[in-house]
């Protein structure tokens, strides 16, 4: 048991000043004013610094090295757990207490993760994510000649032609675990094969996913940058659009009518604008992302401005390129406030993997995920790409993992 008081909290929606919380095993018990109990012995002291919900990064990926997919797919399996290993011990000690995987992420990184071999977030996982036979996410090389006619099945992804085989796939990971399902509806930038504004699938075949999603009570969230997909998502039943850079206004009112979710991933663009030639990319891929990275603010305009519950997410790969996930929060202020920003980092994306009052909240009875921030991000979100020194207190699940505070 331990009791924070004088603390300036952020509950996941608005702000709380100059309160306490009570957590007991992994729960939040009280938030008061002022709490007191004879049973509690260890009381923290925040000094009016900022309390809120452990951050919640809803488009992740684990089992990428580096941005060379192609080679990622011929590394042995023991090396790129080694590789998620860091990654994730990393992530959690930069305030992310839960973190959705985009593609890959598979039931061994939750079991090492939830049986403590791995000190990392909450993790939310779809196994390997779905392409279509020269769609994005099909890592070979065009110069590839497939000498077995094998369906490609990658690190974090698998080629599937037909209803059927989507069927066979989606039933398939649900199988082993999966909390959700990913599917690609548009061509995408750090791969080649499909042209950016190429749909993907059949509405066939993505109404298949959608409906075994929907039997294990889950969803499908899908790639999609272009306005065309967008639609398409809010037409089948697709609960998540991830990207989304090329939304429209009319669309985004669509996309709010029919409530679904939205997670733009503006790091991703800027690491990919800056750094091509150090990832290893193509010239096609520089020019892509320079198409993207000019509409996709107004995209978030046109979906803030309707209603649109925005989600937030990174879609970095590789330990070394994800030191900079906190820039996510950053560089979405040059579109919201941010308070909106942070709405999204914790309560919207909570909503979004399931965990609506559980996670992403400081509130009575939702799950003791909880850091202190050293100073206000309300005026400056640039102190989370400061961790180290900024995050003063860090709990996840009840557990202290850092303390900095007494």
């Amino acid at each position: 048991m331990i009791i924070i008081h004088n603390a300036k909290i952020f509950n996941g929606k608005k702000i709380l000043e100059d309160n306490s919380i009570l957590v007991e095993k992994n729960i939040i018990k009280e938030i008061e004013k002022k709490i007191t109990s004879k049973h509690c012995k260890d009381y923290l002291d925040a000094k009016k610094n900022f309390l809120m919900p452990g951050l919640i990064d809803a488009h992740f990926h684990v089992n990428t090295p580096n941005y060379n997919f192609y080679e990622s797919d011929r590394h042995p399996k023991s090396y790129i757990a080694a590789h998620a290993y860091n990654i994730l011990v990393d992530t959690l000690n930069r305030g992310f207490t839960t973190i959705r995987d985009a593609g890959g992420g598979d039931q061994g990184i939750k079991m090492a993760i939830d049986q403590g071999i791995i000190d990392g977030p909450r993790f939310f996982y779809p196994g390997k994510a779905l392409t279509q036979t020269g769609g994005h996410g099909d890592m070979r090389k065009k110069e590839f000649i497939e000498s077995c006619a094998c369906a490609y099945n990658g690190n974090i992804t698998k080629v599937v032609d037909s209803s059927d085989e989507i069927r066979k796939h989606v039933r398939e990971e649900f199988r082993k675990g999966a909390n959700h399902i990913k599917i690609f509806l548009s061509g995408g930038v750090s791969t080649n094969l499909a042209p950016l504004e190429m749909a993907h699938f059949s509405d066939e075949e993505i109404l298949t996913a959608v409906e075994e999603a929907e039997r294990r009570n889950s969803y499908v969230m899908a790639h999609c940058h272009t306005d065309e997909g967008a639609n398409r998502c809010v037409d089948l039943g697709i609960r998540s659009i991830e990207h989304g850079s090329l939304i429209k206004a009319k669309t985004a009112k669509r996309i709010k009518k029919n409530n679904v979710y939205v997670v733009p991933t503006l790091s991703a663009g800027e690491l990919i604008a800056e750094r091509a030639k150090d990832l290893g990319l193509e010239d096609e891929t520089l020019q892509k992302v320079k198409e993207v990275n000019k509409l996709r603010n107004k995209a978030i305009e046109y979906c803030h401005k309707a209603g649109v519950k925005l989600g937030l997410g990174c879609d970095l790969h590789g330990r070394e390129y994800l030191k900079t996930q906190c820039r996510e929060l950053l560089l979405r202020s040059q579109v919201q406030k941010p308070i909106e920003v942070l709405k999204s980092a914790t309560s919207i994306n909570a909503e979004i993997v399931q965990m609506e009052n559980k996670l992403g909240v400081i509130k009575e009875n939702a799950l003791a995920d909880v850091i202190i921030i050293k100073g206000n991000p309300l005026n400056d979100l640039s102190i989370f790409m400061n961790s180290k020194e900024n995050l003063l207190f860090l709990m996840k699940d009840g557990l202290i993992k850092k303390r900095l505070l007494h």
